[in-house]
């Protein structure tokens, strides 16, 4: 049954005047299931996680979240499915001109309503816990490395309690050692809070650390789909260019 899963994407279609981005796609997700999405620049992955959470609306087909058509909601009711789902931006899309403190703390009483401040001050220890990163609390964004941002992006995310999971490009822009440290990241973070996750990346080692399945993009359409070692030894000649 598909209410029983928290993501199911039927036909889904999307175009930005006459680029069309995605053609028709569908996929659905376990809970607990982490799915990585990669393909070329300009292929629509990204557009894809933005449609689940109701950042674009999609011209044609169903995206079903927690069994809701999240396609058809006002904003009231949209909101309250964002509540369960955390979405870890690019860039880390923090607040520059707060502390670590601050950004997590706007973050925790934008969404969740009368938590005392001793609730707020625990949820956010707890967050940079997950995330390693206690002693960075009071520092203030111009103040941490490439890395640190993706860190407390992720706390920022985490610090709602989500059930699903959206990670755009969690390791781009970082040095080799720093990206593998934040897909071990993830990893860990999955174990522990068993949320469904999709993965946007075109970091085939972070790929290969994070998913359970893939699934490559490619001119609107979901080229091919699988396990991480599947596809790598898929003949395709497309497919083999992303593991070479």
């Amino acid at each position: 049954m598909t209410n029983d899963l928290p993501i199911v994407v039927q036909n889904l279609w999307k175009s930005f005047k006459k680029n069309q981005v995605l053609k028709g796609i569908n996929f659905s997700l376990e809970k607990g299931e982490s799915l990585v999405i990669i393909g070329r620049s300009g292929s629509g992955k990204s557009v894809c996680i933005k449609c689940i959470v109701g950042l674009i609306s999609p011209d044609k087909g169903t995206i079903l979240v927690f069994g809701t058509d999240v396609t058809q909601l006002k904003n009231e009711a949209l909101n309250a499915i964002r509540l369960r789902i955390g979405f870890m931006f690019q860039n880390g899309a923090l607040y520059d001109s707060m502390s670590v403190r601050d950004n997590l703390a706007f973050t925790l009483k934008h969404h969740t309503k009368n938590l005392t401040d001793d609730e707020i001050e625990k949820r956010i220890e707890m967050a940079l816990n997950d995330v390693g990163l206690n002693e960075a609390i009071d520092k203030m964004p111009s103040e941490l490395s490439g890395g640190m941002r993706k860190r407390i992006g992720l706390a920022r995310t985490l610090i709602i309690e989500p059930e699903i999971i959206l990670y755009d490009e969690p390791t781009s822009g970082l040095d080799t050692i720093t990206a593998r440290e934040i897909s071990e990241l993830i990893v860990s973070i999955q174990k522990k809070r068993q949320a469904t996750a999709i993965i946007i990346t075109h970091d085939m080692a972070c790929a290969k650390k994070t998913g359970n399945r893939m699934i490559i993009l490619k001119d609107g359409i979901i080229y091919a789909e699988g396990t991480y070692d599947a596809l790598e030894q898929n003949g395709d000649r497309w497919v083999k260019s992303f593991f070479n």
